[in-house]
């Protein structure tokens, strides 16, 4: 029997790599194989009927992060916001992981260490961090709420030497005052109050921008509202509230991070900081999406 590849079966059949490659994985294509990662299709193999379903959203990005995160789906754009997204955000607070490392938890649920020790605080939040994602991308199309966000913090720190301490305050509000940078921030008595007046506002204005999401980031950084764990937290919202606003999301790379406090720091005295470095990351989001040909 002859046998195809992915490339030569999409552009037989008028569709898209991708689309070939789901159908594979979904089993709906008969006397398909993998030989390493290399799908072989049958030359003679019938094109699936399209599945009359009703979308997740009308965002083209977040329904095949839906989608591939349900079918448990590796080396599409789900697998590689996963890793991307965990390991630098996890990176810029200190977490010692490596990329390569960070990809293994993900993928086997496992970790190899030779010759060297392994903070547990920092693989406990990278699993975590891999639940917070699936979280954001099953409640995308809610509006943020305080209790959301505070979920967001209760899953990221549960399990953690964090969430033994009685003043940590795991899932809730900080206890204690704190700053970031040198920085002054939110007083404890007054993180709620100071909360609920940065989501109304945010909140009231029905189409947001990306300078809108930015902004909020930024406020709510100020506020750091948890004893710890508020720049994870604050990322994770940024990524949901693009895909909520069918705006293309973006990856803070380690390699950003001077420039991305730089500009948390001087927001108020220019705001090009902060945004021409969230527009670079996104450019790089952009040409995943590209890669992996999904249209935003």
């Amino acid at each position: 029997m002859k046998f195809l590849s992915v490339a030569e079966i999409a552009k037989k059949w008028g569709m898209s790599d991708r689309s070939v490659r789901n159908y594979c994985a979904q089993g709906r294509i008969k006397g398909v194989f993998l030989t390493g990662k290399t799908w072989n299709i049958p030359a003679d193999a019938v094109k699936p009927e399209r599945e009359n379903k009703a979308k997740f959203s009308d965002n083209e990005l977040l329904n095949v992060l839906k989608e591939q995160k349900d079918m448990k789906l590796q080396g599409g754009i789900y697998h590689k916001t996963q890793i991307e997204l965990t390991y630098n955000s996890n990176h810029i607070e200190g977490s010692k992981l490596t990329e390569d490392q960070t990809r293994f938890i993900f993928e086997t649920n496992t970790i190899g260490v030779v010759n060297e020790t392994i903070n547990i605080d920092d693989v406990i939040e990278t699993s975590n961090h891999f639940k917070c994602i699936d979280y954001i991308i099953d409640n995308a199309k809610k509006s943020l709420t305080g209790l959301m966000i505070k979920e967001l913090h209760f899953i990221l720190k549960t399990g953690t030497s964090d969430s033994r301490k009685d003043w940590f305050n795991v899932g809730a509000y900080k206890k204690l005052p704190n700053e970031v940078g040198g920085e002054e921030t939110c007083k404890p008595e007054d993180v709620a109050t100071e909360m609920k007046k940065l989501l109304e506002t945010y909140n009231a204005k029905k189409m947001k921008t990306l300078e809108d999401i930015i902004e909020f980031h930024q406020h709510f950084e100020k506020i750091h509202p948890f004893q710890d764990g508020n720049g994870r937290v604050g990322r994770l919202i940024v990524f949901k509230e693009c895909l909520a606003n069918n705006i293309v999301p973006f990856i803070i790379d380690d390699n950003l991070k001077f420039y991305y406090y730089r500009g948390l720091k001087e927001w108020n005295n220019e705001r090009g900081y902060l945004c021409d470095t969230c527009l670079s990351a996104q450019d790089k989001y952009k040409q995943w999406l590209e890669y992996f040909e999904i249209k935003f």
